[in-house]
Order: C-alpha cells, then structure tokens, then sequence
C-alpha cells in the first residue's frame, strides 16, 4: 500500500464520520487557542514593557563618571579601595579626569555611536511676571524621537542645535501659563546666568582669572513642551530639569557643574572635567562590552541594561507559566483523539480484517490511523490559530477602550508573530501524532480472523 492510498484512505474515513471528526478538530482548536492566546498575551505584555524602554533610547545609554570627580564618601570609598589599609605608604593611583580627551578615547571604542557631557547650567528663567531659578540641561540632538521625546504635548524638538531654542516641561509650562500653556510655543523667555568675562566679551576661551563672572542674558524661544521631565542622557527619573536646551548652546554657555567648578580651581591649564557623560552604543546588546571597556579605562560607569535582562527573564518565565496553563486544554483535547481513534477501530474491525486478509501490513494499519490524526491536528491548530487570534483581537480591543478612558496609553497587548504561529501548528500535529499512536498500534495488532468474524 503507497502512502498515496494510506492518505486517500484516512481522509475518506474521516469524511464519512464527519460531525464526530468536527468536534474532534473543535477540541483541539479550542486548545491550540488557548495556548496561543496565553504566549501571545506573554509576548504582547514583554514587547509593550520591554519594547517601550528599549526603543526610548534607555537601555543603549552608558553614564560615565570619573571617581576623581566624585563628591562625598563615595569617592573616598572608591579610593580607598585602591590605596589599602589606611596609613599604608602605597601611593594612591591617580584616577583619570573625565575631560574631552577622554570623551575622544571613549568615543573611539568600538560600537560606541556617540559619547557628550551631561551639562546643567544654572539660570534664572523669566516670563513677563513670572521670575524663578532654575536649571537648563543640554540635550543632544540625537535625543530627538527618543525617551520624553517621542511625544510632544505641544510643538516638535529643536530644529538645530544653534539656534536659540528651548524646550519645556510640561509641568513647568503651567506655571509660566496656567491657562493655556499652547501659547507659549513661539514665545521668547530670558535666561539669565553667571558668566565668565571671555563668555560676554565673545570669546569661549578660559579666561586668566577663571572666578570672574559676570551676568549673561539671553532670550531663547519656547519651541516644544513636552510631557514629562527627561533626566541627563534621557533618563527618567535622574536629575530632573524643566528646562532644555540643545547641547551645543550649553556648552556655550559655560555649563557650571561639581566637575567644572573643580576644573575651575585646578587651573586654565588642566582643561575642564565633566561631572558624567553619557555613551550611546550602536544596540543595546553591546552595552555590557562597552561598559566593561570603559570601567577597564579607570572610569565609572553604569547602564540599565541590567534591569532589561531581569525583566526579560522574568517575561520568560511568564511565558511558559502561561504556556503550560494553555497546555492543559490541548492535553484534554488529545483524550478526545484517543477517543475518536478508538471510537474508529471499533467500528471498522472488519474493514481492518479485510486489508489484513489481501495483503495489508500492520505498519499499513498504523500509517492510516497516524494520518487521521495528523489530519486532525493540522485542521485543529490551523483553526486554533484563528480562533486564538480573533478572541485576541476582541479582548484587546475591549481593553484598549477601558485603557483610553482612563487617561492612559493603549497598545497591543497580543502579540502573534510568525513562529508563534508555526510552532502552534506543529506542536498540535505532535500531539495528535502521539495521541493516536496508541489506537494505531491497536488497529495493527488485531488479529485478522478475528477481525473478520467481528460484526
């Protein structure tokens, strides 16, 4: 017997039993989709977590510190680290300055896509009545889509970073305009600062006597305002700044931070350390390399990349939580094929005996059974798919809905890519291979005579 004749024979039996081979198929559909539909929900949740913060730039940043720079018991935790046992002779290994040439040295590593200072210079900000101290934070313009900016409560981000334009916090545009801060797009505020002489005489250069500072004041015209309060290096949740300016602007402007007041002391010289820097990688899964490079160049230096591989792992986990609870309906659906199968050898005992008695080979016997099963399983996961994907759809539709009339963002919470799909399929035509495996080696070790005399 060919293949050609087991498969045209199986389908036929199956034909002719259709309403029992409909809920047969019925049942493992109503597993399949149970199972898809829980790893999707899994799936969906990482990518609107995890997807979220990796594309907000968040978990391809490095900051950078220099241990020389670092204020307070830290800094001489850190330092004693290197030095021993307190009153040993060995001296201190000096700990290199995070200064420009540095940046240069970090920006050279390999993956390394950007390397800037974090600058915060503190200003006095000024709108018609409204007078209040504050700090302006440069922001790169690779910022741009990234992080707080991805989204704009009113108007867009800078334009370039050489014009005089400025970018507010939402929180701290009610407060220049309680009633309508829209209005403040396109208007100008002031921003006054404390200066070195070189600054307002137009020449960036560091001057002889570096603590004489005078006052600066500059209009900068209110471009964007943006929902929340983005930290250095497009952090939330680090030093928060209402007020933003492009990067190049602050380095303009002489950014007074711990490093360069220490700068200042050392002397015009030694040149200007910064307090941290940020590090851009090329992707997120070269952030472990390039942090470890850099920590090797006597810096300090830390991602969230760490955090993103705990919440990737615990998603795992949740996944195959969610797989195994949607396993218990396929497993009940295989008891249904067992039956079905059953069920079939029972009523065609003589049938069998007949194959058997012109030639057929119990491994002929078994192939049938196995490509009625199969046959079932590929129609179930095939319509367990669909299923799956419909009620998924509806589910997220239904909690899209209640998401946006609470205020909050709505998303995709399932998620059905292509090997998800394919490995539903497969894994139902596994399973039905191994549920009828039983009733196929039954069917094959019927004894012919007796088949025949069966009624």
């Amino acid at each position: 017997m060919t293949i050609g004749d087991s498969v045209h024979l199986a389908l036929r039996n199956l034909k002719q039993a259709k309403l029992r081979t409909a809920l047969t198929v019925l049942g493992v559909s109503i597993g399949i989709a149970s199972l898809a539909g829980m790893v999707s929900l899994g799936l969906g949740l990482q990518d609107q977590f995890v997807g979220r913060f990796t594309k907000s730039g968040m978990f391809d940043a490095i900051t950078v510190m220099s241990p020389a720079d670092r204020p307070g018991v830290l800094a001489g935790g850190l330092r004693g680290r290197g030095a021993g046992a307190r009153g040993s002779a060995t001296p201190e290994k000096p700990r290199p300055p995070l200064d420009d040439d540095a940046l240069k040295k970090i920006g050279a590593l390999q993956r390394v896509k950007e390397v800037y200072p974090n600058l915060r210079v503190p200003v006095e900000l000024k709108y018609e009545q409204f007078a209040e101290p504050t700090s302006a934070t440069g922001v790169a313009m690779s910022a741009r889509n990234e992080g707080a900016f991805q989204t704009f409560a009113y108007g867009s981000f800078f334009n370039n970073e050489s014009e005089n334009a400025c970018l507010l916090s939402l929180d701290l545009a009610k407060r220049l305009d309680e009633r309508d801060p829209k209005n403040l797009i396109g208007k100008q505020v002031t921003l006054t600062w404390a200066a070195s002489s070189t600054f307002a005489a137009g020449a960036p250069s560091m001057p002889e006597n570096p603590l004489q500072l005078q006052r600066a004041e500059v209009r900068y015209t209110v471009v964007g305002i943006v929902e929340r309060e983005p930290g250095p290096g497009g952090l939330p949740g680090a030093i928060l700044s209402g007020l933003m300016i492009p990067l190049a602007k602050a380095r303009e402007m002489g950014a007074v931070d711990v490093g360069s007041l220490q700068s200042l002391f050392r002397g015009a010289g030694q040149g200007k350390s910064y307090m941290s820097a940020t590090v851009k990688v090329t992707h997120a899964q070269f952030t472990d390399d390039v942090e470890n490079q850099i920590k090797e160049m006597g810096f300090m230096a830390f991602s969230l990349n760490d955090a993103l591989k705990g919440a990737k792992r615990a998603f795992i986990i949740l996944d195959i939580v969610l797989s195994l609870i949607g396993s218990i309906a396929l497993a009940v659906s295989s008891l249904g094929i067992v039956n079905t199968m059953v069920m079939s050898i029972l009523e065609r005992t003589r049938e069998i005996g007949i194959m058997k008695a012109i030639g057929g080979s119990d491994g002929d016997i078994r192939r049938i059974f196995l490509v009625e099963a199969s046959a079932i399983g590929c129609m179930g996961g095939l319509a367990g798919v669909v299923l799956g994907w419909l009620v998924g759809r509806a589910i997220n539709f239904g909690a899209n809905v209640y998401i946006r009339s609470q205020g909050g963002p709505t998303g995709n919470l399932f998620s059905l890519p292509f090997w998800l799909i394919g490995g539903a399929i497969g894994f139902a035509f596994v399973v039905s291979l191994i549920a009828g495996s039983y009733p196929a080696s039954r069917a094959a070790r019927l004894d012919p005579i007796r088949a025949l005399r069966h009624d």
